[in-house]
């Protein structure tokens, strides 16, 4: 296969065959399905129509069932169309939800909907194709159906990255590697150098680019060695206008190792950039990471 069809390939496919057995770990997460579920709750309504794109096992479907008067789920992979029938056939309210054997790139259902649900979600928002899937989708249905969009969930994401010094010593082998860390805990060997930093927030209601460039600058609070940059993503899965909150889902942290250290003193700066696509590989940005001393003032 040449590079230009691999680069094809990827683009379009990369996230979309998560393996069935990685659905236990999510079904398993709760973090994530007790704020789907509130999202849910909250936004779906008495005799709604809705829509998922991606929906795995059905298990999100599934949630808005319990209200909504049908519910379309569209699914690529074959294996999970076939396991998520099963069970929503096992569950109540699992006869609401139609699976459809579907390319979300593509569908449309057959009349407007109230609400679309797109877990297609990957920290920094690499692999998976949520971006790209929702902005085709908005397109498509204003075509079809006019300007009124339904709502989304999750309605937005807030993206950050922090500097680390990360100890990359695995009994006595040094080994710089990609991490994936869990959020709301302490993680041994991880040393925080600075406040993280917003780079990105995507409103799904508004035109959403793929391309995401930033550059900044970190004042480092205490002596260290910068080997490793954090990346950290909240999904605003919903807005709750009557308690002036959100519900949100902080999904684990993604860590990738810099290609050159920066070693720095407290209130130093250290200047940062990067760029990628949104649905790139995770590769794609670990490349285009740089950061060095800031002697510009």
């Amino acid at each position: 296969m040449n590079t230009l069809h691999e680069d094809a390939a990827e683009n379009h496919y990369l996230g979309q065959f998560i393996p069935l057995h990685y659905h236990h770990n999510m079904l398993t997460d709760k973090n994530r399905m007790d704020n789907f579920k509130a999202a849910i709750d909250l936004t779906v309504f008495e005799g709604a129509k809705v829509l998922e794109l991606g929906g795995g096992t059905g298990v999100l479907s599934c949630f808005a069932a319990a209200k909504a008067s049908k519910v379309w789920c569209v699914e690529f992979n074959p294996d999970l169309v076939a396991e998520s029938r099963r069970f929503l056939a096992l569950n109540p309210d699992g006869h609401k939800v139609e699976v459809i054997h579907a390319d979300a790139f593509e569908y449309l259902p057959p009349e407007p909907v109230d609400v679309v649900i797109c877990e297609m979600i990957h920290v920094a928002m690499l692999r998976e194709k949520q971006i790209e899937v929702i902005e085709g989708f908005k397109t498509r249905y204003r075509q079809r159906f006019g300007d009124q969009l339904p709502v989304f969930i999750p309605t937005a994401v807030i993206m950050a990255v922090q500097p680390l010094q990360q100890n990359y010593n695995f009994s006595g082998f040094y080994a710089p590697i990609i991490q994936f860390q869990r959020a709301h805990i302490e993680h041994p060997g991880v040393i925080e150098l600075a406040a993280p930093q917003v780079y990105s927030v995507l409103d799904f209601t508004q035109p959403t680019s793929q391309e995401i460039t930033w550059q900044g600058t970190f004042t480092l609070e205490q002596d260290g060695t910068v080997n490793a940059l954090r990346f950290v993503t909240k999904n605003i899965l919903a807005v709750d206008s009557a308690q002036s909150s959100t519900i949100d889902w902080l999904i684990d942290y993604l860590v990738l190792p810099l290609p050159r250290p920066v070693t720095l003193k407290s209130n130093e700066k250290l200047h940062v950039s990067f760029h990628h696509k949104t649905g790139g590989s995770i590769r794609s940005l670990e490349k285009s990471l740089q950061a060095s001393l800031n002697i510009s003032e």
